[in-house]
C-alpha cells in the first residue's frame, strides 16, 4: 500500500471476511453468479493512509435465475374458489447473447379492451341503423 493511497475493503452480508481487499481508485468486477438470488448487502469500509475508517453500505437485489411471470393472481391479493393462472419462467441468456424463446410471456386481454370493443361496435351498428334510415 502506497502512503498516498486509502484502502477498501468490501463485506458481502454479514460475512466477516472481505470478499476483497483493495487500494483506490480501483474498478472491482462484483460476479453476482457467484450469490443466490434475492436481496443482499454491500459494505465498503475504507480506511484512509492516517487511520481513519469510513462505512457505506448499498442494498441490492440478485437475479441472476430465470424471470418468473405471473397473471391471475397479485400480491397480497384476497381470493375465493379456483384460479386460472398463467405461469411463465424464462432465462435472460447471458450478456452476450439475448433469448428470444420464451422470453415473453402471453397476456389475457384486459377487461376495458373488452368494454371498448364492444362499445365501438354498438356505435358502428347504431351508425349503420341510422345512416340506411336517412336515405
Amino acid at each position: 500500500m502506497t502512503k498516498d493511497s486509502s484502502k477498501v475493503f468490501l463485506f458481502i452480508d454479514n460475512d466477516p471476511h472481505p470478499i476483497a481487499e483493495l487500494e483506490t481508485p480501483i474498478v472491482f468486477d462484483l460476479d453476482t453468479k457467484k450469490l443466490a438470488d434475492g436481496d443482499h448487502l454491500l459494505k465498503i469500509v475504507s480506511r484512509s493512509p492516517s487511520g481513519k475508517e469510513g462505512i457505506r453500505t448499498i442494498n441490492f437485489t440478485v437475479a441472476n435465475g430465470p424471470s418468473i411471470r405471473i397473471e391471475g393472481l397479485k400480491n397480497k391479493d384476497v381470493v375465493d374458489g379456483t384460479l386460472s393462472l398463467m405461469i411463465n419462467a424464462y432465462d435472460k441468456g447471458n450478456q452476450k447473447s439475448f433469448l428470444i424463446t420464451g422470453s415473453e410471456t402471453p397476456q389475457t386481454i384486459p377487461f376495458w379492451i373488452w368494454i371498448i370493443v364492444i362499445i365501438f361496435a354498438g356505435w358502428a351498428v347504431y351508425y349503420e341503423i341510422t345512416s340506411a334510415a336517412v336515405q
